[in-house]
């Protein structure tokens, strides 16, 4: 069980750093003790249970706070208290260890010696609600997502009509890599592409116009930081590829 739930925990932190939240508190959910009847089960199994985490949490080197009655009613759990960006605190992973409901639904399973045993049920939601973990999301990066999240990776602008045909074989190139992405073909100007797109909140543009085609190179810029001067396709892919594999 301990290694199990040391494994949760790491697959936890590692969704909320992915994420981008760099603040949160790890919150050790116990028994509120003066109301007994609030609890399932044994409560020498909730005992067990409450030691286990804060065993798990000691061996894993986070900092975490005790805070008493805020278990769930058949077992005490790990919390994660996320802050955003304004520094309201959300609570978004868990991690629940339960010895109550594996006695409740009489679950076994057969050892290596080959006898019955009762199994401790881990309940794990690294998101914690999936719902919540988007809407705080969203409102947290105002809508810049993460490069690996974002649903288009970068956006490639014809100056004009004639760099049409290829900017669809750059999008190509950069699609066969796994990247995603689109072309803006609308009959409007070079700086209206770019300000929509800025507004889209698109982490990359690429623009192509004569001279880029002529070096067979594109423009790039990057969301809210303007001109990064010209690079090559592929220079380009093994840029993003790089970032969104950090």
């Amino acid at each position: 069980m301990r290694e199990e739930f040391l494994n949760v925990l790491e697959l936890t932190k590692l969704v909320i750093a992915k994420a981008g939240f760099e603040k949160f508190t790890a919150q050790i959910s116990l028994r509120d003790l003066s109301k007994p009847e609030k609890y399932l089960g044994d409560p020498e199994n909730f005992a067990k249970a409450e030691q286990a985490i804060i065993d798990a949490v000691a061996e894993a080197g986070l900092d975490a706070v005790q805070v008493p009655g805020e278990a769930a009613f058949y077992g005490p759990k790990l919390d994660f208290m996320i802050r955003d960006a304004i520094g309201r605190q959300w609570q978004l992973g868990t991690i629940q260890v339960d010895y109550n409901l594996p006695e409740r639904f009489q679950l076994e399973y057969i050892g290596a010696d080959n006898q019955p045993h009762r199994p401790v049920m881990i309940h794990r939601a690294p998101f914690g609600s999936m719902e919540r973990f988007i809407s705080i999301l969203i409102e947290h990066t105002t809508g810049k997502l993460p490069l690996w999240l974002a649903p288009d990776q970068f956006a490639v602008l014809p100056i004009g009509e004639g760099h049409i045909e290829y900017c669809k074989n750059v999008l190509a190139q950069l699609e066969e890599a796994g990247l995603s992405g689109y072309v803006d073909d609308r009959n409007e100007t070079i700086g209206r592409k770019i300000r929509d797109t800025e507004m889209k909140k698109v982490p990359y543009m690429l623009i192509a116009g004569d001279k880029e085609m002529a070096d067979n190179v594109v423009a790039l810029r990057r969301q809210g930081e303007g001109d990064k001067g010209a690079v090559s396709v592929k220079e380009f892919e093994g840029q993003l590829l790089k970032e969104i594999a950090l």
